[in-house]
């Protein structure tokens, strides 16, 4: 599978490294949708024949293989379109359904976009957003978090591995603090479920959003884990599926390519961290032996190590990426790549903005071989080297 799928990536005249952009669909996940695009087209909500009798079993078997993933009950998932919905859904259902003197919302400065913009159009509804900040490793400054909560606080959001830098925030001891105040707790975890292991009741989380293309699942769809007994206020509404929580007719065909992927990942866990460490090392012993003036933003214990965002201090950013056209790096999110401007998360870490970008963010996944980290790598260093004009040393 990975030989195939490398081979198509340099037929196209890439090497794909942007793995916290999307990952490629897991071709088991696909071999299980297809029956749902054919012979199994029923409605999974039609109740009274075969046909919306399939579409439910296929559902519900996805349903249980993404609640085994990060160790919920089947009833706690609700699927819906991405963790931007389910991000959404989380924030604006749990302030919308909180009793009215609870109407504070506590989040990360470093978290995703769609968390800190939903958390905005929340501000402009009366409730009382804070931005807690980080250190210079990108983990959550406990003290601030602590003198931040009071009574009014409904919600603490912290993302488990940041989109950017990959560290993994300290989730079990920020919730026990927002617990012990009387708030719930969210956690976006599309960068992490699949990749890392992820135990919802022992981090102590109230709600969770996932993604599935970040786990090799189709794009399109996604799911929000709400413990039993948390209230949430609908955002969209309609026929009444999901229980009431997110009204429309799911798509069985995603659904179980979701599950499936999440079936495989959940499989293949260790063997694809010890893959990706691997990579991630290869990599930053390259940099170090170059000699050339380079630095790791974010933790270099506490991270998933797919990600590797790393800053090259003097260099200009854009000739950098110019000079790395074979190979599918980022400068940092997806979502934010057309905006042109300096990164918000590295920003909080302390960077500065010359700095800050002259960065790339670089994704090692399932696919990804040692020789195709050594071609970026070196393209890397010369391209550096170019710039800088750094004679190489031992």
């Amino acid at each position: 599978m990975a030989d195939s799928q490398a081979q198509e990536a340099r037929r196209r005249g890439a090497v794909y490294l942007d793995f916290q952009a999307t990952t490629p669909l897991e071709p088991k996940a696909l071999d299980a949708m297809m029956p749902y695009l054919t012979e199994k087209f029923g409605n999974p909500h039609s109740a009274t024949h075969r046909f919306g009798w399939e579409g439910k079993a296929g559902v519900d078997v996805a349903r249980k293989r993404v609640a085994e993933l990060i160790h919920a009950a089947p009833e706690e998932i609700t699927f819906l379109s991405g963790a931007t919905e389910a991000n959404n859904l989380a924030l604006k259902g749990v302030l919308e359904a909180a009793p009215r003197e609870r109407n504070r919302l506590l989040i990360a400065e470093t978290e995703h976009a769609c968390i800190r913009e939903t958390a905005a159009y929340l501000a402009t509804r009366g409730y009382e957003v804070t931005h807690l900040p980080v250190d210079g490793e990108g983990l959550l400054r406990l003290d601030a978090l602590e003198a931040a909560l009071d009574a009014r606080v409904a919600l603490v959001s912290v993302m488990l591995v940041n989109n950017e830098i990959g560290v993994i925030q300290p989730l079990a001891e920020i919730a026990r603090l927002a617990h012990a105040a009387g708030a719930l707790v969210h956690s976006d975890i599309a960068q992490a479920a699949g990749k890392i292991p992820v135990d919802v009741a022992a981090l102590g989380l109230d709600l969770a959003s996932i993604s599935s293309h970040k786990l090799y699942g189709p794009k399109g769809i996604g799911a929000i884990y709400v413990r039993k007994g948390v209230r949430i206020a609908p955002q969209i509404h309609g026929g009444g599926q999901e229980a009431g929580l997110r009204s429309g007719t799911l798509a069985p065909f995603l659904c179980v390519g979701f599950g499936e992927a999440a079936r495989i990942a959940r499989e293949r866990l260790e063997d694809d961290q010890a893959h990706v460490a691997a990579l991630w090392r290869q990599a930053v012993d390259a940099f170090t032996e170059a000699g050339i003036p380079w630095r790791l933003n974010g933790s270099a214990t506490r991270r998933y190590f797919g990600n590797l965002n790393v800053s090259f201090p003097g260099v200009d950013g854009a000739r950098l990426l110019a000079d790395l056209r074979g190979f599918a790096v980022s400068s940092g999110a997806a979502c934010a790549s057309s905006v042109g401007k300096s990164s918000y998360v590295l920003e909080a870490l302390g960077v500065d903005a010359r700095t800050a970008q002259a960065t790339l963010r670089i994704g090692f996944g399932r696919t990804t071989t040692s020789e195709e980290v050594a071609e970026m790598t070196a393209a890397v260093i010369k391209a550096v080297r170019a710039q800088l004009n750094v004679t190489w040393r031992r």
